[in-house]
């Protein structure tokens, strides 16, 4: 089925599990691809596969593509008429159905985009630990990975009206990955391999292709030129726009706590029980039977959010680690204010903390926002169950005046 025609050089068709591009006039190609990658001329064709569900499903495809890829080249192109010499090939396990499309353009400049993405399994950020090396015999499988990594890959497809000079060509793709980078930043998308945020996926894949002419060679693709302000642009918003249909991955989706926690190791269970663990029975009941609501609280993932970035920036040497306590007392409060609502009670809710911001590791860190959490959901009603009561003053629960007067 045609889906779309750029600038009258290129047809865009999808068929089954594959999205392919014919060219209608000569492109000169840079890809990533295994097979016919590198700087091609000679191409007329560039597809992305679905070879297999995302996940749970194994045959002889996804082996196929990893172990011969030029066997898994041809046996695509045999099924959907296409010249398998001609052709260069980007994999996934992405459903075609939710690839997104993005065209920029100014003047007789054209830029289209074609993405798909899942990163649920395999958002990792740039440096994390790899989980094989690649001899003479294959790939060896390092530890501590037990596993091979979870599926997910965001896969680009990138088309320039225009004849571009080899160099130029090349800095398209750095362009095109600060993109894709961008969008994982905006959507607070967590490494599944770090407690960092994710830069991209361990198998990401990108073929550009710019329509040969007779007109100027363009020679840049950075941020400066218009070329790469359309490149980034269209990136962009196709990478954002399949995240969505993929992984139902949207701004307003991750205004979660949960979400923001997990790269520390923590899911939405055992979130739930470390916040109810510093709370007494009926306080850890109505948590529990409001926690959805609780947890994607605009106010109290703000707090969280600040909390998370200031560890950061003290994680990146941003700010300085002997003022960890200072800063983490100041801003746990802040998030126990966020949920009970009481801005008056910030200094108590300082001091309350204070004593569990000594240690900086992940798990402390988690503590301490699991009882700042607590300690403000503690006080969110205290204020209306003690209406008329002169001079009543909320209390800490049980646990908090144990810690608080721990040496």
């Amino acid at each position: 089925m045609l889906i779309d025609t750029f600038y009258n050089g290129v047809e865009l068709h999808r068929e089954e599990k594959i999205i392919y591009a014919r060219f209608l006039k000569p492109h000169s190609v840079l890809s990533t691809c295994r097979v016919a990658g590198g700087l091609r001329t000679d191409l007329t064709c560039l597809y992305n596969h679905q070879s297999c569900e995302p996940a749970g499903h194994c045959h002889r495809l996804p082996s196929m593509a990893y172990r011969d890829p030029l066997a898994y080249r041809r046996s695509i192109c045999e099924r959907h008429n296409l010249e398998a010499e001609a052709c260069a090939t980007l994999g996934t396990a992405a459903n075609m159905h939710h690839a997104c499309i993005a065209v920029q353009q100014f003047r007789d400049l054209t830029v289209a985009a074609v993405c798909t993405g899942g990163v649920e399994g395999n958002a990792g950020r740039v440096g994390d630990p790899a989980s094989v090396v690649e001899t003479a015999e294959g790939f060896e499988r390092l530890p501590p990975a037990e596993t091979i990594p979870g599926p997910g890959t965001i896969n680009t497809l990138l088309f320039i009206s225009q004849p571009l000079i080899p160099g130029a060509l090349t800095r398209c793709i750095m362009t095109a990955t600060e993109a894709k980078t961008a969008v994982l930043q905006e959507l607070a998308v967590n490494s599944r391999y770090s407690d960092g945020l994710a830069t991209g996926t361990g198998t990401d894949q990108i073929a550009v292709a710019a329509m040969e002419g007779n007109g100027p060679l363009l020679t840049s693709a950075g941020k400066h030129a218009k070329l790469g302000e359309l490149i980034g642009r269209a990136v962009f918003e196709a990478i954002k726009g399949t995240l969505a249909r993929q992984n139902n991955l949207t701004p307003a989706g991750q205004c979660s706590l949960k979400i923001h926690l997990e790269r520390f190791g923590i899911n939405r269970a055992g979130l739930a029980d470390e916040i109810c663990a510093f709370l007494d029975q009926d306080q850890a009941d109505l948590l529990r039977a409001n926690f959805l609501a609780f947890e994607h609280d605009p106010l109290t993932v703000a707090a969280v959010a600040a909390l998370m970035h200031l560890r950061d920036k003290i994680a990146w040497g941003v700010l300085p680690r002997t003022c960890w306590s200072e800063i983490m007392a100041a801003y746990a409060a802040q998030t126990a204010c966020a949920v009970s609502g009481d801005y008056c009670r910030l200094d108590h809710y300082r001091q309350t903390l204070a004593p569990t911001c000594r240690q900086t590791d992940n798990q402390a860190f988690l503590h301490l926002t699991c009882r700042a959490l607590a300690l403000g959901f503690a006080e969110k009603w205290r204020s209306m169950e003690t209406l008329g009561s002169a001079g009543a003053t909320p209390a800490c629960t049980m646990r908090d005046q144990e810690e608080t007067t721990m040496p």
